[in-house]
């Protein structure tokens, strides 16, 4: 049970409230803040020049500092609070939402128990007032915030995050934002200190009509000039691999957003259409619903524009989109029997399949540490485990490689001792070793309880020319690795992924090299182009 705080122990806590023209929220958002199970705490409304009742509700409510400011912006209303907030402890809450009771208590526990963090932050539940529903928004991030930042807000919500003041000696509130506002200062802030989150529910956001978030327009363009801002800051192939994920990944969730408006009728201005392009130029399938074509898109666009080079230009786009007729499919550089490259694109700058692998143990770099195996060499495990790794061991079938730590064949390795590792790295490898069962076997006898396989397969995929001709013996699904994966780590977790479409499937078979495959046609996954399927196991505790 936790111990209750005494007024004397509990750090001042300042909760800024911007409002502007939110008069007929601002009430509710003051009293849950009031409501706190909390002791110490400062309510601080900053008048962003409202013209509604915001003055009169913020000075009738006792215990409220009201500041009055000419309209500014939000950020330089959260700049203008911290001004005149006295607190060692700082949350920002927008008038139109509100607290949980136990908000506050939750994140200054945790803020008092490591002295290091600038910032921690939890779980919140999006209210909407139309119809009344609540979805709750949990997210799992353990570590490496910073990168799982950089490919995406997994915060969300102002309100769920609690500041020390000391970080605002640093960072500001970037008054040039006219979104995103918090992505910015949240990454800037874990670029250069610690920080947490947590999963327990802090608070409610309210979604109505008046939203920022909705204008998908503005966020996307904002959002990508935030992250933008962070390219000169990246200092490991890990950071740079998450910053061109978030970059796609932001781009994918707003044109998506944005042709979601255009199915269901809202209608776009030319300038909403032209940002749809630009940022998704070939209206790939992962933003448009098959109820809407590509070419009604391009037909309304094309519609809208009375003459000039633009309608020009869409109009060629309008027929390079369209799906032919049966019979008259353009085979272009496509209409040959031999690949562009027998080496799987490394001549043409790196096979397509090396996006999927590289992304996957970007993601889950944090298990790559203590001591970590990898098969063959082990590039991926400097290149992601870094200093997290105490020793890297490598195993190899040739007894000549100079390199390797052990030598043998890992479907048959009775001399690596059990409960060895603590992650194993094996990559598109596995379809090369006959007894492929076996392998795994092996790979949980060897992982010490808890312990991680890091494993990649390939799905759609060309059969080597040179060295592997000879033993490449499998291909794999997603559906195949999930149930290898019950019969070998019986008791633990597994998670199964395939990665592809038919886009990457096609450019990987003729040898295309990476640089060639547009980034949004590899962050469309279709599962029934598999080109590769990735898999992250946890070995059981030992009972």
């Amino acid at each position: 049970m936790a111990i209750p705080f005494s007024i004397s122990s509990a750090p001042l806590v300042s909760v800024v409230i911007p409002c502007y023209n939110h008069g007929k929220y601002l009430r509710e958002a003051v009293e849950s803040v009031q409501r706190q199970t909390y002791p110490a705490i400062e309510v601080i409304v900053v008048d962003d020049g409202s013209i509604d009742d915001t003055k009169a509700v913020a000075q009738s409510i006792e215990g409220v500092t009201y500041v009055y400011q000419e309209n500014q912006g939000l950020s330089a209303a959260r700049n203008t609070g911290i001004r005149q907030s006295k607190g060692e402890l700082l949350v920002f809450l927008d008038a139109d939402d509100w607290l949980y009771p136990d908000a506050l208590e939750t994140n200054v526990r945790l803020m008092l128990q490591n002295q290091e963090l600038a910032f921690v932050s939890g779980a919140y539940n999006l209210v909407f007032t139309a119809t009344n529903e609540v979805k709750s928004v949990v997210r799992q991030v353990r570590n490496s915030h910073y990168l799982h930042l950089l490919k995406g807000n997994y915060i969300g919500m102002h309100a769920a995050v609690m500041f020390r003041r000391w970080v605002f000696d640093h960072f500001q509130y970037d008054t040039s934002l006219k979104a995103c506002e918090d992505y910015d200062l949240y990454l800037r802030i874990a670029r250069e200190y610690p920080v947490q989150h947590h999963t327990h529910i802090l608070a409610a956001y309210r979604q109505h009509h008046t939203n920022m978030s909705g204008n998908s327009k503005l966020m996307l363009r904002t959002t990508l000039k935030v992250l933008h801002n962070q390219s000169d800051s990246l200092r490991t192939q890990a950071e740079r691999s998450a910053y061109a994920d978030g970059t796609n990944i932001w781009k994918a969730f707003y044109t998506t957003e944005m042709a979601d408006k255009l199915q269901k009728g809202n209608g776009l201005s030319l300038h909403d259409y032209y940002t749809l392009l630009r940022y998704d130029p070939d209206l790939s399938q992962n933003t448009l619903a098959s109820s809407t074509s590509t070419v009604t898109i391009l037909n309304r666009i094309v519609k809208m524009i009375p003459s000039g080079k633009i309608r020009k230009k869409l109009s060629s786009r309008l027929i390079r989109s369209n799906t032919p007729p049966v019979g008259e499919v353009r085979f272009g550089h496509l209409h040959r029997y031999a690949p562009f490259s027998t080496q799987f694109g490394y001549d043409r700058g790196g096979p397509v399949d090396r996006y999927y692998i590289e992304n996957f143990l970007g993601q889950e770099a944090d298990v790559i540490e203590g001591r970590v195996l990898e098969i063959g060499d082990n590039a991926y495990t400097l290149q992601y485990g870094a200093k997290k790794v105490t020793q890297s061991d490598i195993l190899h079938v040739d007894a000549s490689n100079p390199n390797a730590t052990w030598v043998g064949d890992i479907s048959h390795a009775p001399h690596i001792p059990d409960n060895t590792f603590d992650c194993i790295i094996l990559t598109q490898t596995l379809h090369l070793i006959y007894h492929f069962r076996e392998a795994l076997q092996t790979c949980r006898r060897i992982l010490k309880p808890g312990g991680a396989l890091l494993l990649t397969v390939p799905g759609i995929t060309p059969i080597d020319h040179g060295e592997w001709k000879e033993t490449w013996y499998w291909s794999f699904t997603d559906k195949s690795m999930k149930r290898l994966m019950e019969e070998t780590f019986p008791g633990g977790t597994s998670e199964v992924t395939p990665y592809g479409n038919v886009f990457t499937a096609t450019a990987f078979l003729y040898g295309m090299g990476l640089p060639e495959v547009p980034k949004t046609k590899l962050m469309y996954n279709d599962p029934h182009f598999q080109v590769i399927i990735t898999v992250k196991a946890i070995k059981p505790a030992e009972r």
